[in-house]
């Protein structure tokens, strides 16, 4: 009996010296699967950082277009405005320039009148 005791915990050692490796080998596997997952998740990780900073850069980008092209409309919008201030502007001055002609036109009738009468005082005055 007292062999039997005997290679029983020796059988016992033996079994949980199975036991124990069996228990290790997938509890390995399952550490390096994690392992080789968080490697993974870490690549991916880094391409999504890649990624998001690639496109801030672009949106930044974007907006500067944005504003670029804004600016360009309020430029156009002011330079037509301003071009339909100077059309009026001229219309009043074409309005200011037209109402003294008409006294142009007698004033140079009345030199031209002058003129005449000069030369021909001249005129007899030498004959």
């Amino acid at each position: 009996m007292q062999r039997q005791r005997n290679m029983s915990p020796m059988k016992e050692m033996e079994e949980s010296k199975l036991l124990y490796i069996e228990f290790k080998t997938p509890v390995i596997r399952l550490l390096k699967n994690i392992l080789e997952t968080s490697k993974g998740l870490s690549k991916t990780f880094k391409d999504l950082s890649e990624n998001a900073k690639h496109t801030e850069k672009d949106q930044s980008e974007i907006k500067h277009t944005l504003t670029e092209i804004k600016n360009n409309i309020q430029g156009f919008n002011s330079r037509g405005e301003d071009s339909e201030s100077q059309i009026s502007d001229l219309k009043f001055k074409e309005a200011e320039n037209t109402q003294p002609e008409e006294p142009k036109e007698i004033r140079i009738q009345k030199y031209e009148y002058s003129v005449r009468s000069l030369w021909d005082n001249f005129k007899r005055t030498n004959i």
